[in-house]
């Protein structure tokens, strides 16, 4: 299995995991019962499951107005989508990454 493979399976897995998280904290807010803790919400956010976790947040209408929350996490998928798109642009187009890297360390573009 390439690396690739890999890492795409370990991403869907977190996903699935931050959505099946907020699935479960949304049932236990219904039921009175031990939530689960907004730290680990957040956490499976950042380690990639930002897109299940915003898709289970709408979904299931779970903490849409708690914050500071819903900024901590449109942050963690903002920070993630600046991250995505400067590895896209270095994979494709690795020249532009390093002619900006000239421009701003002050170097003469040639």
């Amino acid at each position: 299995m390439s690396n690739i493979l890999h890492i795409v399976l370990v991403v869907l897995a977190v996903n699935v995991a931050a959505f099946a998280a907020f699935w479960r904290d949304k049932r236990l807010a219904r039921s009175g019962a031990r939530r689960i803790p907004e730290k680990t919400l957040l956490w499976l956010a950042f380690a990639g499951g930002s897109l299940g976790a915003l898709s289970a947040q709408h979904l299931f209408r779970h903490k849409t107005r708690k914050e500071p929350f819903r900024s901590r996490l449109y942050g963690i998928v903002l920070l993630q989508a600046v991250a995505l798109t400067a590895l896209v642009i270095w994979l494709i187009a690795p020249q532009w990454v390093s002619g900006l890297l000239n421009v701003v360390g002050g170097r003469a573009v040639s």
